[in-house]
């Protein structure tokens, strides 16, 4: 028996998923500059948060950064190139994935190419953003994103005069392993090599590194 109009409309009605809402957002009442450097600057600012209370808040803002998952996927297991370096923050020598700030009118891309050149001297014939996420949402607006850089072609490395950088091709799995210890200790590299070992374990790394 054919169901009645009424009784389609119904269901329809039932089907429909509710609006969504926006989320407040906080109200800035207030900013001022109260340190400017070359790498980024610091804001005082007095909002007024979602919930209704006033506070302040010091906020580092900075350019962004680019950072490089660089894997060679010639071999039957992918290796990564991580970089070796001191952090004066950190008061340590880190291992990390190649990085660097961009810079003013910069665009994403091109300042993934320039950073490994010029940090590791690889060039790379595929590109692709994989990650993009703020470093430390709380109190530093600075955003990440990662690409991730196949065909790789080695050359010459051209470091800023302050920077001392050991470079290492490194098996996937001995990269995870880094992470899993302790001993790859920044949160960029972290991330990055356990997407990419997602991908492996998921059989996409085919379709990952294209």
């Amino acid at each position: 028996m054919p169901k009645s109009s009424r009784a389609k409309s119904k269901t329809k009605s039932q089907t429909l998923k509710p609006p969504k809402r926006s989320h407040p957002k906080a109200r800035l009442i207030s900013s001022r500059t109260v340190y400017e450097g070359p790498a980024f600057w610091v804001t005082t600012d007095q909002v007024q948060e979602p919930g209704g209370v006033a506070a302040r808040r010091d906020v580092i803002h900075h350019s962004g950064s680019v950072v490089i998952l660089a894997v060679d996927d010639s071999g039957p297991i992918p290796h990564v190139l991580l970089e070796r370096q001191y952090r004066h923050a950190a008061q340590d020598y880190l291992w990390e994935l190649p990085a660097g700030r961009i810079d003013p009118g910069e665009k994403l891309l091109p300042a993934a190419r320039r950073e490994l050149l010029e940090e590791t001297g690889y060039t790379a014939a595929h590109w692709r953003r994989i990650l993009h996420f703020y470093a430390s949402p709380g109190f530093v607006a600075e955003t990440m994103s990662v690409f991730l850089a196949t065909g790789l072609h080695a050359g010459q490395a051209k470091p800023e005069p302050d920077e001392i950088i050991y470079k290492r091709m490194v098996p996937l799995p001995s990269a995870v392993r880094m992470v899993m210890a302790g001993k790859i200790r920044d949160a960029k590299t972290i991330s990055s090599v356990l997407w990419l070992d997602h991908q492996v374990s998921r059989g996409n790394l085919s379709k990952s590194l294209r």
